[in-house]
């Protein structure tokens, strides 16, 4: 058996995505409240909607992870690597993600949950 199991491992993924998902989204909320767009309302809306859905995905994973015994520690970050520990029933799986990579996917899963809210807005 696998430390990890194959169907946990987008759980633990996303404790490490989803709150750097919500720090960006934050920092470009309040960068927008300040900065000088003359209609400010339908993008803090679709920030809004999207901190929403993303706080709301948290809290799943969190009671998933809860529920299962597991846990996710962030060790050491250098200039290229952050290290993650993944802990599964008492096994620790140790994993190093690219710095690039992890900015990436924020990067993606951002795009990813605007197109969702586009979606969700332009159909309601």
């Amino acid at each position: 058996m696998p430390l990890i199991p194959g169907k946990a491992l987008p759980y633990f993924e996303n404790m490490i995505y989803l709150p750097m998902l919500l720090i960006v989204l934050q920092r470009d909320r309040e960068l927008l409240e300040k900065g000088p767009f003359k209609l400010k309302g339908p993008y803090l809306k679709i920030i809004d909607a999207t901190m929403t859905q993303v706080q709301s995905e948290l809290q799943e994973t969190k009671f998933y992870l809860r529920r299962h015994d597991m846990k996710v520690i962030r060790k050491d970050r250098d200039s290229m690597f952050t290290e993650y520990i993944f802990i599964n029933g008492g096994y620790e799986d140790h994993r190093r993600y690219l710095n690039v990579r992890l900015r990436n996917r924020t990067e993606e899963l951002l795009d990813s949950y605007f197109t969702r809210m586009g979606n969700y807005s332009a159909s309601h």
